[in-house]
């Protein structure tokens, strides 16, 4: 038994291993976007991936996708994910008859729509195996809602089983008493795939729209005296779809919500989830703590005992353990264990902070490797270095990395201390026990041990304050005896 981590539900997926068949060959017109609909972006993966991934997951033998002509979505699919066209749009029915050179030697196949990304793995795997108990010619999954507007009505026989299912998008299409039915369809079918090779041929487009509808299916293979069954789903939450980009905010709430209760049922504190945004594939191991205010983005993981936060962002980032980040900005850098950064460092890609290492405050990283135990405290810019262990860069110490056309790296030995106010103009190294001068532009190496003190000598100018005193009061009177201008 496999236990879905997202619902809680037990089920088997070797009891059934359907083709799953999504259908996203639509416009997505309301989206008001130059992108098209299913590569909108949901915590971190576009749209489209959320279906294909929870029919992975239920062990799915095939997965195919019905695109458009144009094939947007094909790069962003996994692989082995198989691409169907539906040439024109002319309805649901027809999008699945676009699919059906995809579905040999297929028992149950599963149909979906591509703008649901709620449906969780263990719905899907519990539809399949109670259609193929059943022996029914087709299954829909259903659900009973209070506000059942805008959905298609289950008309049920009286002996239970499915009769018919009605669409609602345009007057007409229903009567007053269907209308009034609460029970609705999901837009998810479990059928046998040879009746609905042979269903699909008779769906004709009598209705307000001139569409092809899938649900005609089921009452054609009811007048050939098959049977048709609904599974009645539990959480309305998996029919949400996503037509507008409200309706997208609205399925991403309830997202973030699901991710931040598998993560925190999985032993991480986050303190407030309300306030906190976790994309999909973020991986957090057990007694981290999330702080408010928190964005983990992308591919980022994050080690055991680790704290981020509060505001803090992290962009495909690595965190290891006992770590903490406090208020800062982290992008495709890599962070050790024991390591502190923060408050209000910003680490750039390419950069490696190594075990006991810190980054302080208003510190800035990039493309840097700083040693075990080596501390950039505050106030500093380090671009394309080398660091070695042990080493301290006082405040506001600058690798000059950038002469205008290249970047060019500099190498700073290990237990080298510089003293504030010092720039490293790179190409340069400082040796091991290197120290610099406060106030320091260091233009060549510095060999291992050595003091490199490279400013004007100070200069005390005695009586400067007096004279200085004297000279403004002469120019006050000289200014108050001149006429007046124009006179």
């Amino acid at each position: 038994m496999r236990r879905d981590v997202r619902s809680g539900i037990a089920y088997d997926p070797r009891v059934a291993a359907p083709v799953v068949v999504i259908l996203a060959a639509g416009q997505g017109t309301r989206m008001r976007s130059a992108v098209p609909k299913l590569l909108h972006p949901l915590c971190g993966l576009p749209l489209i991936r959320w279906p294909v991934q929870a029919a992975l997951e239920a062990g799915a033998a095939r997965v195919v996708v019905v695109d458009s002509p144009a094939r947007l979505l094909a790069p962003a699919l996994p692989e082995g994910v198989e691409v169907a066209v539906q040439e024109r749009q002319l309805g649901t029915a027809d999008a699945l008859r676009a699919a059906l050179g995809h579905l040999d030697g297929a028992g149950t196949v599963l149909v979906m729509a591509g703008d649901t990304p709620l449906v969780r793995p263990g719905t899907l795997a519990s539809l399949a195996a109670e259609h193929e108990r059943s022996g029914a010619a087709a299954t829909i999954a259903t659900m009973v809602l209070e506000d059942p507007r805008g959905y298609g009505r289950v008309v049920r026989a009286p002996d239970g089983t499915v009769e018919r299912v009605v669409e609602t998008k345009a007057p007409g299409d229903a009567s007053e008493l269907e209308l009034r039915i609460r029970e609705v369809s999901t837009g998810m079918f479990a059928f046998d795939c040879a009746q609905l090779e042979q269903a699909l041929s008779r769906v004709r487009a009598d209705n307000a729209q001139g569409e092809h509808y899938l649900p005609d299916v089921l009452a054609i293979l009811r007048q050939s005296e098959r049977t048709v069954l609904a599974h009645e789903l539990a959480d309305p939450s998996e029919l949400l779809g996503v037509n507008d980009r409200l309706q997208l905010s609205q399925v991403a709430a309830v997202a973030q919500r699901r991710i931040c209760e598998r993560h925190m049922l999985a032993g991480v504190t986050i303190v407030a989830p309300e306030a906190t945004w976790i994309d999909a594939d973020v991986r957090i191991e057990a007694d981290a703590r999330i702080e408010p205010g928190c964005l983990l983005r992308g591919q980022s993981s994050i080690s055991a005992r680790s704290t981020i936060g509060p505001h803090t962002t992290l962009v495909d980032a690595t965190v290891g353990s006992d770590s903490t980040v406090v208020h800062s900005h982290v992008v495709r850098a890599q962070i050790g264990d024991r390591v502190s950064v923060g408050p209000f460092a910003y680490l750039r890609p390419g950069t490696v902070m190594r075990e006991g290492s810190k980054a302080g405050t208003f510190v800035e990283i990039k493309n840097s490797d700083v040693g075990r135990g080596s501390k950039v405290p505050h106030l500093s810019y380090v671009g394309d270095a080398q660091i070695g262990e042990h080493a301290n860069l006082g405040a506001s110490t600058i690798t000059a990395n950038y002469d205008g056309f290249l970047k060019h790296r500099t190498v700073i030995g290990d237990r080298v201390r510089t003293a504030v106010d010092t720039t490293l103009v790179a190409p340069v190294s400082l040796g091991d026990e290197a120290y610099t001068a406060a106030g320091s532009v260091i233009v060549q190496d510095v060999p291992a041990g050595a003091l490199g003190v490279a400013r004007s000598r100070q200069q005390n100018v005695d009586g400067y304050a007096q004279r200085r005193r004297e000279r403004a009061q002469a120019q006050q009177a000289e200014g108050a005896a001149a006429p007046p201008t124009g006179q």
